[in-house]
């Protein structure tokens, strides 16, 4: 790798991963040589560029775009500019697509571009009086661009100031303000490019006031029974997923219609691009159903107006709430529109604030190439049907349950792991984490032996995600003994856990459930039991187990009675032993250690007397896997026509009549 490659990376990545430079991993950067030009492709985010993020063209194939006629048609001189910059592309690998402000970028002379879109720095631009202000802090150094359509009319735009600029300064501006849109800083070395960028930013750190803490603000009970309604009520082809945000920031805008409308335009394209140019207020907030009613009252009239339902809805004393396709795109759009906000308290001491007019929005947001960034940005989980679905996996960071969780997690879901074990649940959510893409995995601690912390663990999640498509009830506990051995509190615990604790799943998740189906009377949701082969007969030395078990399939039956009205199915999976997983091989407190020392098994002198006595009575002459368990999750995930079942997966050791 070249040296200025290097540094190009280094330079994106500093600022990329800066809240207050970027958001959503916009801007572009660029490094140029005599002959070629290195550029960031469209939708890569800055914070994680690599080599392989970037798109090598030839500067003189660029240069045939600034003397070319293009068609007077918007939609045309667009594809027509587009194919010409694909042409410039030196060597094609994948489908990367160089940056719209390509050509923008081979113009300036310097070696290095680095364009961003600083919160600070834009607070100014969206102002009125932005080129008075940023004459008298930096002179006759700087170029200031009033907004003008980006692409091409931007880059021909910029063409002929630059050249002006540069005839009479005998150089290119190293800072070019673009109004209500962001800077660029150019200049020979990265290092300077640091030292420019420092520079802009004292000097308006000096000049305005800066923000107040955005203290953080309850997150209102109210919500728990609007959000599962809304989240519904704004879904199109999947389920949605809703994120909120609550601080003092927010607040100062949401307190009526007329502070509303100082944030209810656009401000910028990524604006724009994230969050749609409309956005819903709703001033109703004493109570769930004032909420809701007004809201069915709204979105009807939203939708007609503008044609689209809204990725942004504020709702007054209760804060900002993003609907998007998935949490990670929930999430941008909280990010975009709290960035607004921000740029709205700067800009209007700044002289007030500019926002963009109806033109202007109606361009971007036609404009195939922000629609192509928009759809880089949310990483489409494509055909997956399960993908951001939301599922609370209880017993979730060990043993089968950290397995299931895992494989609802590979499958895109945004998953819930509630344990006891808090150390081992973080770490593990931890890692799910890294692999969760644009869904989003979290750990709440939880004992399902308590119904209070049960219906926190619901309420969490409807918090987080708006909803809930799936519980699946596996926290459990064995003790084994016989009948003289087994004392009372041991029994009680035993059935706390494992038959209790799914009863009060049940109860909380389908509060929620029965919500999302009176919106939406097609909405299909799950209530799976993790059971075991000990549900379906008896088991010797361990009835306090195989009781609560058979319970649990009691309860199947009849949960499945009384939920199959609002599509909520209820089923329980039988598996066989999982003597892979900690709860039968941990060698302190596992079934082989518990079952040797209670004399379960008749001659067994070691643990592996144990394991070999249990292999040898299943047909299949194994254990129950994670994979055998997750196929049968699915199946019941999958089909709408099974409800009230216990499935064996036990390799034949349990056959039903």
């Amino acid at each position: 790798m070249k040296q200025q490659i290097s540094d190009l990376i280094a330079v994106s990545r500093h600022y990329g991963k800066l809240s207050d430079y970027v958001i959503a991993g916009g801007g572009n950067t660029s490094y140029k040589d005599y002959g070629s030009i290195w550029v960031k492709a469209s939708g890569v985010a800055l914070g994680t560029l690599d080599e392989d993020g970037l798109v090598s063209l030839d500067r003189q194939k660029l240069d045939i775009i600034s003397g070319k006629n293009y068609s007077d048609d918007p939609v045309q001189r667009e594809e027509q500019v587009k194919n010409d910059l694909y042409a410039a592309i030196c060597s094609r690998t994948g489908d990367k697509r160089p940056s719209v402000e390509t050509s923008l970028h081979n113009l300036i002379q310097y070696r290095f571009v680095v364009h961003l879109h600083p919160t600070l720095i834009n607070g100014v631009l969206c102002s009125r009086n932005a080129r008075q202000i940023l004459t008298s802090l930096f002179g006759e150094t700087i170029l200031f661009v009033p907004y003008i359509d980006p692409g091409y009319t931007l880059f021909k735009k910029m063409e002929e100031d630059i050249l002006q600029y540069r005839s009479r300064h005998g150089e290119d501006p190293k800072m070019i303000f673009l109004g209500n849109h962001g800077t660029f800083v150019s200049a020979d070395s990265t290092d300077e490019i640091r030292e420019i960028y420092d520079k802009i930013i004292s000097a308006l750190t000096g000049f305005m006031e800066p923000l107040p803490p955005a203290r953080v603000l309850p997150y209102n009970n109210v919500m728990h029974t609007v959000l599962p309604a809304l989240r519904m009520m704004l879904s199109e082809d999947r389920p949605a997923v809703i994120r909120y945000r609550h601080n003092e920031l927010i607040a100062g805008y949401y307190g009526s219609q007329q502070e509303f409308n100082k944030i209810s335009l656009p401000l910028t394209p990524d604006i724009i691009v994230y969050c749609k140019a409309r956005y819903l207020y709703i001033e109703q907030y004493e109570s769930p159903v004032k909420i809701l009613d007004a809201i069915r009252t709204r979105l009807p009239r939203f939708r007609q107006e503008y044609g689209f339902m809204p990725k942004v809805i504020i709702i007054k004393n209760m804060g900002l709430f993003a609907v998007e396709e998935s949490a990670g795109a929930a999430e941008t759009v909280l990010d975009v529109f709290e960035d607004m906000v921000k740029i709205c308290r700067y800009s209007a001491s700044c002289g007030g604030t500019k926002f963009m007019s109806a033109d202007e929005i109606a361009f971007i947001d036609r404009w195939e190439v922000e629609n192509y960034r928009r759809k880089v940005s949310k990483a489409s989980a494509g055909e997956n049907k399960h993908a951001n679905r939301i599922a609370v996996v209880t017993g979730g960071a060990q043993g089968f349950g950290a397995g299931i969780a895992e494989g609802l997690a590979a499958l895109s879901m945004n998953v819930v792991v509630a344990d006891l074990n808090e150390e081992a649940g973080e770490e593990f959510a931890a890692g799910l984490k890294k692999k969760a893409g644009t869904a989003r995995n979290v750990f709440v601690k939880a004992d399902v032996s308590d119904p209070e912390s049960v219906k926190s663990l619901i309420e969490f999640t409807v918090s987080e995600f708006g909803g809930v498509d799936l519980i699946v009830s596996n926290a459990g506990i064995l003790r084994a003994g016989g009948l003289e051995e087994m004392e009372p509190d041991t029994f009680i615990k035993t059935t706390a856990v494992n038959y209790a604790g799914y009863f009060y799943c049940a109860k909380y998740a389908s509060e929620v459930m029965k919500i999302q189906n009176n919106e939406n009377p097609e909405h299909f949701t799950d209530i799976i039991q993790i059971n075991s082969k000990s549900g379906l007969r008896g088991s010797n030395r361990n009835f306090a187990y195989a009781g609560a078990k058979f319970g649990g399939i009691g309860l199947t039956q009849s949960f499945a009675l009384e939920l199959a009205p609002h599509r909520i199915k209820v089923n329980s999976i039988c598996p066989g032993n999982f003597y892979e997983g900690p709860l039968w091989s941990d060698p302190k407190n596992g079934l082989f250690v518990q079952y040797l020392n209670a004399g379960k098994v008749p001659g067994a002198r070691t643990i592996d007397d144990v394991r070999r006595y249990y292999e040898e009575q299943v047909p299949l002459r194994r254990g129950c896997r994670l994979g055998d368990l997750m196929k049968a999750l699915l199946y019941i995930v999958d089909q709408e026509y099974e409800t009230g079942q216990a499935i064996p997966v036990t390799g034949g050791q349990v056959m039903l009549g």
